[in-house]
Formats: structure tokens, C-alpha cells, sequence
């Protein structure tokens, strides 16, 4: 007889990732409270059925992913419907899919398109993989059977890895994002993973290719997570200060304005070559619909801030203006005109600024980003067949990794849901803090 699932850290085995003997898969982790896994070996039907994970149980778990930013289930077999039901507990009245369902004409238009098939009976839940799906229980309702594909940097990057490397196995992070339509709909709190089909096969160098000499050895076909509390945290006071005071709107149908453009070698961001389709060329909009967020994201429980921007979707930074009783505010100083990327101090923006730019944009972005995926902040997740993953949709960034070869076949179910509500920014304290 099943035990009620009332008592989460007593019924499973939790093990924060950090603490694993074999870090040979994990490389490194951004934070000691930054993942954990859980082993259902340790509960006596090795089996998790959501549907009876009482309101106690819930809580637990809502606080260790709110917590940790990721959560890992060992050997879970969940139906389309347990994984929507679960991930529907973290934002209760959300119920659509977190980039619309995939009827919309505009869809096809999106650089997102080709990677997702929507499952006819739980359209909250998406396959995604690699190969042909030869197995009718991945792809329920699915008639025909989908060759899925799997994303590959050379679509997407401006410059790629040389036919000779790939074959050596150096491959490269694929975009850094969060999942979000960032047009009309509010990003998904919570984002689930579950690996039904993964192959198996050597491990791979993930090159950054951006000048550092970066790089990654990497499981085949990992997901790679960043922690957005981590990249914020190191930042210097000056960037803080930027940060804590800067919205960032975004592009109106940003994956169909990308459409043309093409990726920095890290994944981070876009190149500025002025591909970006204008206004007149988009599916109709409405400019109430596009979407203005804090920089900084806060979380419910932690009260930490999370640095949080999608750099490829980002249209227009908006920064406040220093309050003169910031330690940064000098009324010699004046408003920066211009600015110095190297120099922080520069990036104050004293007196406030727009910055509709696409060049400024970026750089101050990537000034902002980019050391929160150093190799040394990166978890790569080596996925084993039966891995379920909770991730704090609001607290990382991640990407897809990898290249896997046609008759590889990998079959995964993702689901998320646009949030009933936008994500908090920081608050009076956090201003005063970091101002």
C-alpha cells in the first residue's frame, strides 16, 4: 500500500547536487544551494503520482525549487497528464501554453517552430528530441509518427564550428534564454523536463568561441543551466546599481523579428547586423501586448534577485535615474553622453536614459551577462532516461548543447504555462540597497 505523500524529505532521498562524490558529469555548480536531486529508489513503490501530492507536500516541494532553481527526479514515468497537472500546481489559474498553442499562424513564422510538436490531448505539453520517433507512446495522438530535430548551432550562429571539429566533437551552447513568448503572455513560472528517449554516446567540448578560450566538456546532448541570483551577485556595485534601476522591453513577436538574424558564438545574445525584420514586416501587433519587465527578477520566497533577460529577444533598455542620495550620484559628474563599456563607472546612466540603440543594447547586456556563464557557473545536467527536471523558469537561464547525428533518437516532454501574472522587480529595500 502506498504511503501518503505527506512528509517530502522523509518519504525521498534529497541530495543537493553539490555534494555528489562523481563530479565528472557535473563540471561545476553555480552556487552550493543551486540544484538537488531527488532518488525515488528511497520510496517504496519508486513511483511519484502528482495527483496525490497533498497541500503540505506541495509547499515542500515549491520552496526546495524556489530554493535550489532546479530540481532533478530520478527514474519518473509521468503521463502528459501528470507532468501538466504538476507543473500546473506552481501557477494554478495559468492553463495555456507558454508560447500560445501552435495553431497560430504565426508560428510558422517563428524560429521556434521547427523544434516543437504539441501533443493533440494535453496541448500544455510539447515533444522535443531528435530522429525519427519510431515509439507511439512519446508522441500520443501524434498520426503520423514525427522525425523530430534536434537544435543545432549552425542555424542559428553567425560564425560556426568547422565540419573537421564537429567530427572531433567540439559543439557550442545553442541561444541562452528563458522560456517566454515575451509578447502578450507572462514568462512561466515553472518549466518541466521529462527524458524518455535519451542515446547515449561520448562526451563533447561546448566551445564558447568568443575570445576567452572558454570551454566545457559536456555530456551528449546536455542542458546547460545558469544560475540568474549568481550572475547578478557578481556583479560590481556600479552594474548592480544599473541593474536594479533598468527595465527591458521587448521586441513585438520577438522570435519572428529575430528571424533573420544570427547568434553570438556563445549563444548570448545577437549579433547586431541589422537583420532584425522591421515593424512593417511583423504579424500585426498591439502595442499594449508588448512586454516591459524589471531586469531584475525577484524571487517569492528567497527574496533574492535574479538577473533575468532573454539578451536575443531584447529590444529597448529602460534605466531611472541615481537618486542623489546614492553613494554613486556626483553632481560634478553629469549625465554620461557616452559611455565605456570597460569602464562601469560610465554605465551609471546618472540621469536616466532610453537606450533604443540595438548596439548599446546588446553590449550593455552582455556586459551584464556574460560573466554568469563562465565555465566555472555552468551545471550541465547528464540526462538519463527517467530524469524529471523542475526549473525555476524565473530564477535561470539555460540552453540546449550539442549535436546529435540523424539515427540518434531522443525524445523528451516539455511543459510550461504562460503565468497568470508578470514577475516582481526589485522593491523599495532592494533599491536602497544596491543604488
Amino acid at each position: 500500500m502506498s504511503k501518503s505523500l505527506s512528509d517530502l524529505d522523509q518519504l525521498f532521498t534529497i541530495i543537493p547536487i553539490s555534494s555528489l562524490n562523481d563530479r565528472s558529469n557535473l563540471r561545476s555548480i553555480p552556487d552550493d544551494d543551486f540544484g538537488v536531486i531527488i532518488d525515488l529508489k528511497s520510496y517504496e513503490d519508486h513511483k511519484f503520482d502528482p495527483f496525490k501530492l497533498d497541500n503540505d507536500s506541495f509547499k515542500k516541494l515549491k520552496d526546495l525549487l524556489y530554493r535550489n532553481s532546479l530540481v532533478i527526479w530520478r527514474g519518473v514515468e509521468l503521463n502528459p497528464q501528470q507532468q501538466y497537472h504538476l507543473t500546473k500546481l506552481f501557477d494554478p489559474s495559468s492553463d495555456s501554453y507558454g508560447h500560445k498553442n501552435k495553431n497560430s499562424k504565426i508560428e510558422s513564422k517563428s524560429i521556434l517552430h521547427p523544434d516543437l510538436k504539441t501533443l493533440p490531448d494535453q496541448p500544455q505539453v510539447q515533444l522535443i528530441g531528435n530522429g525519427k520517433v519510431i515509439d507511439p507512446e512519446v508522441a500520443p495522438g501524434i498520426d503520423p509518427l514525427p522525425t523530430l530535430k534536434h537544435p543545432h548551432h549552425k542555424t542559428f550562429h553567425k560564425d560556426v564550428v568547422s565540419q573537421e571539429d564537429e567530427e572531433k566533437g567540439v559543439t557550442r551552447f545553442y541561444r541562452w534564454h528563458i522560456d517566454a513568448a515575451l509578447y502578450d503572455l507572462n514568462p512561466p513560472k515553472v518549466t518541466t523536463l521529462q527524458a524518455l528517449r535519451v542515446p547515449q554516446g561520448p562526451k563533447q567540448i561546448c566551445r564558447y568561441d568568443d575570445g576567452t578560450g572558454d570551454q566545457l566538456t559536456v555530456p551528449l546532448g546536455t542542458t546547460a543551466f545558469v544560475s540568474g541570483k549568481k550572475m547578478f551577485e557578481i556583479l560590481s556595485p556600479e552594474l548592480k546599481s544599473l541593474a536594479v534601476r533598468t527595465k527591458v522591453q521587448y521586441a513585438p513577436h520577438p522570435y519572428v523579428w529575430m528571424s533573420n538574424a544570427k547568434a553570438k558564438s556563445n549563444g548570448l545574445g545577437i549579433e547586431v547586423e541589422n537583420k532584425e525584420l522591421p515593424r512593417d514586416q511583423l504579424p500585426s501587433f498591439e502595442e499594449s501586448k508588448i512586454k516591459t519587465f524589471p531586469l531584475l527578477w525577484k524571487n517569492p520566497v528567497t527574496g533574492n534577485l535574479h538577473l533575468q533577460v532573454h539578451p536575443c529577444g531584447a529590444e529597448k533598455l529602460i534605466i531611472e535615474p541615481l537618486p542623489k542620495s546614492s553613494k554613486f550620484y556626483s553632481s560634478n559628474d553629469g549625465d554620461q553622453e557616452s559611455y565605456k563599456i570597460d569602464d562601469d563607472r560610465t554605465l551609471l546612466f546618472r540621469d536616466g536614459r532610453t537606450i533604443e540603440d540595438l548596439k548599446t543594447v546588446r553590449e550593455i547586456l552582455y556586459k551584464l551577462q556574460r560573466p554568469g556563464i563562465s565555465p566555472d557557473l555552468v551545471y550541465c545536467h547528464d540526462w538519463k532516461e527517467k530524469d524529471l527536471c523542475l526549473f525555476h523558469n524565473r530564477g535561470v537561464l539555460h540552453t540546449v548543447v550539442g549535436a546529435f547525428k540523424e539515427d540518434q533518437h531522443r525524445a523528451f516532454w516539455q511543459c510550461n504555462m504562460a503565468s497568470s501574472d508578470e514577475p516582481l522587480g526589485p522593491d523599495t529595500d532592494d533599491l536602497q540597497r544596491f543604488v
